[in-house]
């Protein structure tokens, strides 16, 4: 019987097997002109968990964020330092195309950004209509997969062709959620997912949050201490541009190392 030749398995795929860390942050400092914005951070972030982002506005929360999948190069003026690996592979490497990553690192923005001009069946599927996937049966089925890990698929299975714009505001931000899915990212990075909408609209997008760590791991930035506390397995306190503390949510919001730490999570300010 002739053979078969097995490929050896990418290194990527045998960090995943071996459960390691889903980003590695080594000593990053992301500057905006002079300004130092993220000072020498260095962090790992677990594979299929929620890591949160907290701190005062103004401590680099968004800005670190945007790092991770190389968001910031939007901005001319920045420029970064140090090293991130997405299982194991250089995010910043000279070879490495901002659309590739930014493939594998979705993101999802504060307020919902659905294309105004499309329906909600468009607005899914857009990434991979631009990544060349043309066969309408694979689209349909991606449509659905997505629309359901977003839990939005029974609201809006009726009105596909619908004006995506037409949809609640916490629709609308599911609507994005199962865009930023579709393309099938390794990680999802939300960024104040849910400061716009009303509590029960929220109380959803938390609801998502925890189901979606089963299958991809996610980062958030929040500025609500309840949200983080309710949805995150770590938690990464940012002041002033310093990566003060970051270990597992319930040490830090009871039993934090870092006095700097204790007094935000505590309210005394911030």
């Amino acid at each position: 019987m002739p053979t078969t030749t097995q490929q050896p398995a990418s290194p990527a795929t045998e960090m995943k097997a071996a459960g390691a860390p889903a980003l590695t942050v080594q000593n990053l400092s992301v500057f905006f002109n002079n300004q130092q914005v993220i000072k020498s951070a260095s962090l790992d972030i677990a594979a299929r968990a929620v890591t949160a982002i907290i701190g005062p506005s103004g401590c680099g929360k968004s800005t670190f964020l945007r790092a991770l999948n190389r968001m910031h190069e939007l901005n001319p003026e920045a420029r970064m330092e140090g090293h991130i690996r997405l299982f194991g592979d250089d995010v910043y490497a000279r070879h490495v195309e901002a659309v590739v990553v930014r493939r594998r690192i979705g993101m999802v923005f504060q307020k919902s950004n659905p294309f105004p001009t499309m329906s909600v069946a468009e607005n899914v599927t857009v990434g991979l209509r631009l990544n060349g996937v043309r066969n309408r049966k694979r689209l349909a089925e991606r449509t659905e997969q997505s629309l359901r890990m977003a839990a939005l698929w029974d609201e809006v299975k009726d009105r596909l062709h619908a004006p995506a714009i037409s949809l609640s505001g916490g629709q609308q931000q599911r609507l994005c959620i199962a865009r930023a899915l579709a393309v099938e990212p390794e990680v999802l990075l939300m960024d104040e997912p849910a400061s716009a909408l009303d509590p029960l609209a929220t109380a959803k997008i938390e609801d998502l949050i925890v189901q979606l760590k089963k299958d991809y791991t996610i980062v958030i930035v929040t500025h609500n201490m309840q949200q983080a506390a309710r949805a995150s397995d770590f938690t990464a306190f940012f002041y002033l541009g310093e990566l003060v503390e970051f270990g597992p949510t319930a040490k830090i919001f009871t039993s934090p190392s870092q006095k700097r730490t204790e007094d935000y999570v505590t309210g005394r300010f911030g």
